[in-house]
C-alpha cells in the first residue's frame, strides 16, 4: 500500500503521542509532575547541554525530559500537533496570548528599535505597545489596514523612525472591526527595510481567523500567535497562548519562556490536546452559523452597518483581494453598528437571554460585548473613533448553538432597543 499523507484533522487524534510508553493509555494522562527521572547522571548532562544552547541536540537523539519549566510531555506534544496546521517547525505554548504576544516581541525587540504595526489590534496588545514597551526604550508606529505600501512607506519617513524598524507586528483580521491586512505587502516592505545585519520579522496575531483558516507562515509571516484560549481552546475553561514559526526563531522565543517562566502548566497542554482534536468540526459549525446571523443582521432596520468579511464584494477593492488572497471561510467573528450609541448598545446587550455578555471569543456558547467600553476602552479614544471602534459597535462571537435560536435570541434582544 502506498504512503497516504493524513490530514491535521486526522493527525490531532494520535500525532507524537506512544501509548506504549503510558501503560496503553489511549489519550495522552496529564503529566502533573514537576520534574522528571534520568536514567543516568550522563543522560542529564546530556539534557541540560543541549537545553541550555551548550550544543545541538543529534538527529538521533530523543530530547531528553527535565523539568516541567522547559519542557513537559503535554505541552510538547500539543506543540507539535499545533504545528501541522501552520506547517510550523516549531511552537512554544503560553500561560496566555498576552503571555505570547509580550514574549515574541522582547525577545525580538531591543532598546531604542521601533515596532511597526497594524491598528487596530487587540486591547491588551495596544496597551502593552503604546505603555509597556516605551518603558523599556522600544518606540512604535502604527498604520491602517486601508493604507497601501506607499502610504506605509511614507508614514515610516514622516516619523524619521524607519531606519530603526526591527519588528512588524499585524493582527488580521482586526478585532473587532474584521478589517484585513495584507501580509505579503508587509513583507516586501520588510525586505526593503531589512539590512545583512539587522533582518526584520514578521509576526501576526491570527486569532480571528484560527489555526483552519488562514495561514500566516505561507503568506510571508515569520511567526503566528494565537490566543489560544480562544478557538484553539475553544471551550471558555483554560488561558493559553501560543506562537509558532521556524525552528530557529522558535528557540530563540522559548528560551525566553523559560527564563520568564510563562509556559502553560501540563493541564492546560492536556485541555489544549483534547480541543485540537474537534477544533475544524467547531469551526465550520461556527461559520455556518455565523453566515445565518449576519444575513439576519443585514436586513435589519435597528442595524446600520454588519463588520463580517462575508459582506465584502469585489467593489471593496484591497479588502476584498485581501481576503480572497489570505482566507479560506468568512470566520465566525462579526459586528455591527446599532443605531444610536450606548445606550442602545446596551440595551441589546442586557436583553439576550441566549448570547452571553461577556468578553473573549471562539468559544462553543455565542458572546456578545461592547468593544468601546470593554475590550477596547484602554485603545485611545480618538483613534478608537477613526478606526469604528465607537460606541453603536457591538460584537458577536458566533457558537455552535442552532442558528434559529440564535437569531431569535438577536432579534428580540434588538426589539426592546
Amino acid at each position: 500500500m502506498s504512503e497516504h499523507s493524513f490530514s491535521p484533522e486526522s493527525l490531532m487524534m494520535s500525532f507524537g503521542y506512544k501509548p506504549e510508553l503510558s501503560e496503553g493509555a489511549i489519550k495522552c494522562p496529564i503529566f502533573q509532575t514537576s520534574t522528571f527521572a534520568f536514567k543516568k547522571a550522563e543522560d542529564g548532562k546530556a539534557f541540560f547541554e543541549v537545553a541550555y544552547g551548550k550544543r545541538e541536540k543529534s538527529d538521533e537523539e530523543e530530547l531528553g525530559l527535565i523539568y516541567s519549566r522547559l519542557n513537559n510531555p503535554n505541552l510538547q506534544i500539543t506543540e507539535d500537533r499545533l504545528c501541522l496546521w501552520d506547517k510550523a517547525g516549531d511552537a512554544a505554548i503560553f500561560e496566555s496570548g498576552m503571555g505570547a504576544i509580550s514574549s515574541m516581541l522582547m525577545e525580538f525587540l531591543n532598546p531604542g528599535d521601533v515596532l511597526l504595526h497594524s491598528v487596530p489590534v487587540y486591547g491588551g496588545t495596544d496597551h502593552f505597545i503604546n505603555h509597556v514597551l516605551p518603558k523599556w526604550g522600544i518606540q512604535s508606529v502604527g498604520v491602517n489596514p486601508y493604507q497601501d505600501k506607499a502610504e506605509v512607506i511614507q508614514e515610516l519617513d514622516a516619523s524619521g523612525l524607519k531606519d530603526k524598524v526591527r519588528f512588524i507586528y499585524l493582527e488580521t483580521p482586526a478585532n473587532p472591526t474584521n478589517a484585513l491586512v495584507d501580509i505579503g505587502m508587509f513583507r516586501e516592505i520588510a525586505n526593503e527595510l531589512r539590512t545583512e545585519e539587522e533582518p526584520i520579522y514578521i509576526g501576526v496575531d491570527n486569532t480571528y481567523m484560527g489555526p483552519v483558516w488562514q495561514h500566516p507562515l505561507q503568506l510571508g509571516a515569520d511567526l503566528v500567535i494565537y490566543s489560544a484560549t480562544k478557538y484553539i481552546g475553544g471551550h471558555s475553561d483554560l488561558v493559553a497562548g501560543a506562537c509558532l514559526g521556524a525552528a530557529d526563531l522558535i528557540k530563540r522565543v522559548k528560551g525566553f519562556r523559560t527564563f520568564m517562566g510563562n509556559m502553560a502548566g501540563p493541564h492546560t497542554g492536556w485541555l489544549l490536546m483534547r480541543s485540537l482534536e474537534t477544533l475544524k468540526i467547531r469551526m465550520e459549525k461556527q461559520a455556518a452559523n455565523a453566515e445565518e446571523v449576519a444575513n439576519f443582521l443585514n436586513t435589519h432596520p435597528k442595524v446600520e452597518k454588519v463588520y463580517y468579511l462575508g459582506n465584502l464584494k469585489p467593489e471593496d477593492g484591497c479588502q476584498y483581494e485581501i481576503f480572497k488572497k489570505q482566507c479560506s471561510s468568512n470566520g465566525a467573528m462579526l459586528a455591527f453598528d446599532i443605531r444610536g450609541g450606548e445606550k442602545e448598545a446596551f440595551k441589546f446587550l442586557n436583553s439576550t437571554k441566549l448570547i452571553k455578555l461577556a468578553v473573549s471569543l471562539g468559544s462553543t456558547e455565542s458572546l456578545a460585548e461592547h468593544p468601546a467600553t470593554m475590550t477596547h476602552s484602554d485603545v485611545d479614544e480618538e483613534l478608537r473613533n477613526k478606526i469604528n471602534i465607537t460606541s453603536k459597535l457591538v460584537r458577536i462571537s458566533v457558537g455552535v448553538e442552532d442558528a434559529k435560536d440564535l437569531i431569535w435570541d438577536i432579534e428580540q434582544a434588538l426589539e426592546k432597543v
